[in-house]
């Protein structure tokens, strides 16, 4: 595979089953960024091939050539310190929560407020203006270890108006992908 953003280390999982388990459950519901080639992947795969030992390859969609995005640059992806966790990892119904950073936190010692994903997104997008809404995506490196038991997703932060190679249907598009796998995502919960 060429991209090798498409291709995640699992090796320092603790509980790598569990967070092959739960990363599954965000196939085709978070949209996936490959900084490299520029390009936004909202139709794929997840595998954990046999031969490459410990590893999350995302294999786009081949049928779907216009479920990938292309001439995203990176400056348009941002770290946002959000967290999608499980509500509780012994619970069976897949339930999930966000972990949102409290304002003041200084970043060695972050505080968060936990809320249930639905309650979360809402609560993201009151502080946001209406025609730019809160456009999560993920990149390699978003899946890691809460605690030994816990796994969760980083969120990045899809910016529209950093688009500058995109026309504005292209941008219209990417945000109603993005929005209607978030919604699959929260009426998951």
């Amino acid at each position: 595979m060429d991209n090798k953003d498409l291709v995640w280390d699992l090796e320092q999982f603790q509980k790598r089953k569990r967070a092959e388990n739960f990363v599954l459950g965000f196939e085709n519901k978070l949209c996936v960024y490959s900084g490299s080639v520029e390009q936004l992947y909202t139709n794929y795969d997840i595998f954990f091939p046999k031969d490459e030992n410990h590893k999350l390859v995302i294999l786009p969609n081949p049928y779907a050539a216009h479920d990938t995005f292309h001439g995203i640059e990176e400056a348009s992806v941002k770290a946002t310190g959000i967290f999608i966790v499980p509500s509780d990892p012994r619970d069976e119904k897949g339930r999930l929560s966000m972990m949102i950073p409290l304002k003041g936190s200084d970043a060695g010692k972050r505080n968060f407020r936990r809320v249930p994903l639905d309650v979360g997104l809402k609560l993201i997008n009151q502080h946001r203006p209406s025609d730019k809404p809160f456009l999560p995506v993920l990149i390699k490196g978003d899946l890691r270890e809460l605690d030994a038991d816990t796994p969760c997703l980083h969120l990045h932060s899809l910016l529209l108006s950093d688009l500058p190679k995109l026309s504005a249907l292209e941008v219209k598009d990417i945000q109603s992908v993005v929005l209607e796998r978030l919604q699959e995502l929260a009426g998951r919960v």
